[in-house]
């Protein structure tokens, strides 16, 4: 496949005019100073960035957009929504609405997602003939949508901790357990890689696992595949942490030997100064959703303090309150400007490869992110000329992707040299809004 991008982000720099060729799934060469599309080439006009990684994803919670947003309350409030969904669904209808789901999120210019699954077994706790059905269900749907995945199979056992320690799993949580940390490896190592699927894991939080279950022996087991976790997303966490351990969840989980390269912590919003040293020190990545963030009223993160002490920094949409990549890197600067009062913390550079490069690191995808020859051939094109982004020059086209494009501004994706969204219209699932609304009518009361 050849494709001529009408201007192209070839980290840190936009160019114009590169031609672009791709075969077995790989870029294979990029030719720059090509000022029109040669015959028999695909004309790609706007902006081409690499694909985005959305680095955390709950697929089922899609279901819950506009819903939840109704009155006050809290996170916990809002949990209680969110598990009465949960109870609902079946490997045939996860499949369903994850597939509008990935389509909405490749029409978002995404091409890989991060999917943080913990709806293991039916809705009593009973498993499923297959116990990975509903796992599989959700690779079946990245497949349907033309996106690849990392899923990050989640291991959780436990049903909060509060001051007086661990609770037992309840109502709609027993659906999510295997009982022990053994059981859930051993259902687990039944999931493979595949194309354009990682297998990885995860532990829920400390609220979902405890030391008796043995965070080193996760890590030891885990260490070859990404790891991620919910960390420090309350305060009511630390608290409880504090209270039966006498020291913070990063803390907890450094002593055991949790953290590394391999690892990932989602959301980290609050965080000691130690908790930020611990991170950065190992290398652990963070993943802000920062749209989810401000939705729940959790709070802004210490995303900078954390790339200075050495976390790289991914961005997922979580909740999916909206899926939008662009708007949550332009979220974690403009979050953080509010609670400054000063401007300029990242680059449109820096954001974008958070977006990208970062993102897909964190998933097990460290040949995806870049357009270079050798890596994937995974990229989606931003409009240069809607009501959102006209008017500055192309060679400031980071900066409009990052602080004035949309989800809506994307017009072409591309996965492994083809594409799936050709002129803002997804050609595997071309009703992709009535197939959200079909899937999620069918989990809805």
């Amino acid at each position: 496949m050849t494709y001529w991008l009408e201007h192209a982000w070839l980290d840190p720099r936009v160019e114009p005019g590169v031609l672009l060729t791709a075969d077995g799934g790989r870029i294979t060469g990029l030719r720059t100073g090509v000022a029109d599309p040669p015959p028999g080439s695909t004309a790609l006009r706007g902006l081409t960035v690499p694909g985005l990684a959305n680095a955390h994803s709950h697929a089922f919670h899609r279901a819950l957009r506009g819903t939840a947003q109704t009155g006050g309350g809290t996170f916990w409030t809002w949990r209680e929504t969110m598990y009465a969904t949960a109870r609902r669904l079946d490997p045939d209808s996860y499949f369903d609405l994850a597939r509008a789901v990935y389509a909405e999120m490749a029409l978002a210019g995404i091409t890989c997602v991060g999917e943080f699954h913990y709806l293991h077994h039916q809705a009593d706790g009973t498993p499923y003939a297959d116990p990975n059905a509903m796992g599989e269900a959700l690779i079946a749907a990245a497949g349907d949508a033309g996106i690849r995945i990392t899923l990050l199979d989640t291991a959780y056992l436990r049903g909060g901790l509060t001051a007086d320690g661990y609770q037992p799993l309840d109502g709609a949580q027993r659906r999510f357990g295997d009982g022990t940390a053994d059981r859930w490896y051993d259902r687990w190592s039944r999931l493979e890689d595949r194309a354009r699927v990682r297998i990885g894991a995860a532990l829920h939080s400390v609220r979902a696992f405890s030391d008796r279950d043995g965070y080193t022996a996760f890590a030891e087991r885990t260490r070859h595949v990404p790891v991620h976790i919910h960390l420090s997303e309350q305060p009511a966490e630390n608290e409880a942490c504090r209270a039966v351990h006498g020291r913070t969840p990063a803390r907890l989980l450094a002593d055991a030997g949790f953290w590394g390269p391999n690892t990932t912590a989602v959301h980290a919003t609050h965080l000691t100064d130690d908790d930020v040293a611990l991170l950065g020190g190992s290398r652990t990545a963070v993943c802000m959703c920062p749209t989810t963030e401000r939705d729940l009223a959790d709070g802004i993160g210490p995303a900078p303090a954390l790339q200075r002490a050495g976390s790289p920094l991914a961005l997922g949409s979580d909740s999916h309150a909206v899926v939008d990549l662009l708007e949550e890197a332009r979220a974690m600067e403009l979050d953080e400007r509010l609670r400054t009062r000063t401007r300029g913390h990242w680059t449109a550079p820096a954001l974008l490869r958070a977006a990208t490069a970062d993102g897909h690191a964190c998933l097990g995808w460290p040949d995806a992110g870049r357009l270079e020859a050798g890596a994937l051939a995974d990229f989606t094109t931003i409009a240069l000329d809607s009501v959102r982004t006209a008017g500055p020059p192309p060679r400031l086209g980071a900066e409009t992707a990052v602080f004035a494009a949309t989800a809506a501004d994307v017009r072409h994706t591309v996965v492994a040299g083809r594409r799936i969204v050709a002129d803002g219209r997804h050609l595997g699932v071309p009703d992709t809004a009535g197939a959200l609304a079909a899937a999620i009518a069918a989990v809805r009361d």
